[in-house]
């Protein structure tokens, strides 16, 4: 037989269905898929029969043990593959078989018991020969196979955390447990349990039902609770040293998380940080409001707990970069993109008093400073969540009124959708399609803004319609701050005559897979490779240099991980379907945690967010359908 795909509803012979590249890595085929919903045969040597049983040998690993059908079912269902594998198997073992992976896919709690069987029983059904063949023959010769579990919200998050396994561990009350399932991939869970941009709720197919789970505040909550009980806190046993130094630019999320995994690997990691305290935009671009900076400092200092060194108010310039590399084995650049896109716009380079920048506007204000105290009205530009960083934080500074321009509507706006409703509760005047044409001033000081009204045309590059200027609608709307906040940049100057290339974007060139960049010793990633991004792909960029440079330190090269091509292989199949009918009955809504009221939070730079108290975090751990998913080709 040659190629034969099943997946889903669909069967096709002699023709591929599957969304998989040609190789796996360069030289090595990728000859056939199993997942959750089916398989793929690309080449005849394939032996389906021994497929199948290192697919249920990976399914019972997983297996969580908490439901008999998948925990007994799937050790069952592994002795007679590999009984028929050995050539010893009888007719009957087949219908067995057959019997037993359809109880485990009906009656198992979670996705692994209920997906795991599909493929195998579609293999007995159209490739019924090849298992009576091997009834008589056996096996001959053991496939090479790489499996990835997976589930619709781990494929989402950047990091790939095990999500359903540390909510697993809230649901049966194991907070410190599920905090170190956290931190096997992520060192600041406290931060990114306040400030996540949630990419995994999106994926949650409990969302289908009656609302996501909510993935980041349990994450926060267990990450809290250990605060609140002053526990202890257990890292895995650092590797004995190694005898290596790492130089790190920038002690941001980044930085942070490339020196805790290198210090956890044996290696002596160095971070240069231009502030006075640890954090990056983290620290200096979030106001207290939504990351008290307690608890990033908390996580910085843990990190220096495992050996690592910061050192503070150190500007790496070129000089200081050749010196770095002159003195380290290996360097990570993880700088954030603390300078700020300019509008374009006339009298912006003029330095008129009162026009301030949104990342060096909430820069000061988190240093405890009023950025400009005689002014009072404040206008921002921009539709991110800086920009409304930058206005939520003016009214507690006192400043009104504060009006947001953006130069599309609210529904193209890029912010987080919890940030813009806060800030119209608050009290912010949103003004949507109009765009800043001239700064006006007197005296060198800011007095008004001349907008123009925008309409929307045809979509651009990100998808969202191009506005575009009506003409003859300008108008003057007076104030004595305006603030941009439509973007940020990265300033590399300290990389010019460096073997290191920059893009023409302005960001450092890496592979996107091992953060290398064309000079063999530096690496780099963050924001300074992506442009401006979210902080959880920022640290779960360092966790992946770190472990490049220890690649690199080890094999004197550096490759992507199979972890990673799978992980590249699953983001182009659709695990989550927006349009799945979930078979579970609604009535588990999701818990949400106490807000501050408005007239409250307007006025204090008080955290707004209070979290969930631990009967919640645990009902809501209830809610979780534990959805994995398993993939595994042969090579």
């Amino acid at each position: 037989m040659g190629v034969l795909s099943c997946w889903g509803e669909r069967v096709e012979k002699d023709q591929m269905i599957l969304p998989l590249p040609e190789e796996f890595r360069p030289g090595l085929k990728i000859k056939a898929f199993m997942g959750w919903d089916g398989f793929e045969i690309r080449e005849e040597t394939v032996n389906i029969v021994d497929m199948c049983l290192a697919w249920m040998e990976e399914t019972q690993r997983y297996s969580c043990g908490k439901c008999f059908p998948c925990r007994v079912g799937t050790k069952v269902a592994c002795e007679i593959l590999r009984k028929i594998v050995q050539g010893k198997g009888e007719e009957k073992d087949l219908e067995k078989l057959e019997g037993l992976l359809e109880s485990i896919r009906d009656s198992s709690k979670c996705g692994i018991g209920q997906t795991s069987p599909i493929p195998v029983l579609k293999a007995l059904r159209y490739m019924r020969e090849a298992f009576e063949k091997a009834l008589k023959e056996g096996v001959k010769e053991r496939g090479r196979y790489v499996f990835r579990l997976t589930a619709p919200c781990m494929n989402a998050c950047p990091a790939h955390l095990d999500i359903p396994s540390y909510v697993e561990a809230v649901r049966e009350h194991e907070f410190s447990e599920s905090l170190r399932i956290i931190r096997e991939r992520l060192c600041l869970p406290g931060t990114l349990g306040r400030v996540c941009v949630r990419p995994c709720e999106s994926n949650c197919r409990r969302a289908l039902v009656e609302g996501s789970i909510s993935i980041r505040e349990i994450k926060r909550f267990v990450a809290d609770y250990e605060i609140l009980k002053k526990r202890e806190v257990v890292f895995d046993q650092a590797q004995s040293p190694r005898g290596k130094r790492v130089a790190i630019i920038g002690a941001g999320p980044a930085g942070l998380s490339c020196a805790h995994f290198l210090a956890l690997l044996g290696y002596e990691a160095v971070i240069f940080e231009r502030h006075d305290r640890p954090g990056g935009m983290a620290r200096w671009g979030i106001p207290d409001y939504r990351l008290p900076p307690n608890i990033l400092e908390r996580e910085a200092a843990l990190v220096e707990r495992l050996g690592v060194r910061i050192e503070y108010n150190a500007e790496v310039d070129r000089k200081k970069f050749e010196e770095l590399l002159r003195e380290y084995d290996a360097i990570f650049i993880g700088v954030g993109a603390q300078g700020s896109a300019e509008m374009g716009v006339e009298g912006e380079k003029e330095n008129y008093e009162g026009f301030i920048p949104g990342v060096r506007y909430l820069f000061k204000i988190n240093r405890g400073e009023d950025p400009y105290p005689e002014g009072k009205s404040v206008i921002v530009v921009g539709g991110g969540n800086v920009a409304m960083d930058c206005v939520r934080t003016s009214l507690r500074l006192g400043k009104w009124p504060v009006r947001l321009v953006y130069r599309r509507t609210r529904a193209e706006m890029p912010a987080n959708e919890e940030e813009i409703v806060e800030a119209e509760e608050e009290g912010v005047e949103f003004h949507y399609l109009c765009n800043p044409t001239r700064i006006i001033a007197e005296e060198r000081k800011v007095k008004a803004v001349e907008l123009i009204r925008m309409r929307l045309g045809e979509p651009d590059a990100s998808g969202r319609r191009r506005p575009e200027p009506v003409p003859g609608s300008e108008f003057v709307m007076e104030t004595d701050i305006l603030v941009p906040a439509i973007g940020q940049r990265v300033e590399l100057s300290f990389l010019e005559g460096s073997k290191v290339k920059i893009s023409k974007w302005g960001t450092v060139e890496a592979d996107p897979l091992t953060l290398q960049t064309s000079d063999p010793k530096v690496f780099s990633g963050g924001d300074c490779v992506t442009g401006p991004d979210v902080l959880i792909r920022a640290a779960a960029a360092g966790r992946t240099a770190a472990f490049m440079i220890h690649s690199f330190f080890q094999q004197g090269k550096v490759e992507p991980t199979d972890e990673q091509l799978m992980d590249k292989i699953l983001e182009k199949f659709k695990l989550f379907d927006p349009k799945e009918k979930v078979q579970v009955p609604p009535g588990q809504m999701r818990e949400e945690p106490f807000i501050l009221e408005p007239e409250v939070r307007r006025h204090t730079f008080e955290e707004v967010n209070k979290g969930l108290k631990t009967p919640q975090a645990i009902r809501e751990a209830l809610r979780c359908l534990r959805c994995y998913r398993g993939a595994m080709v042969a090579l």
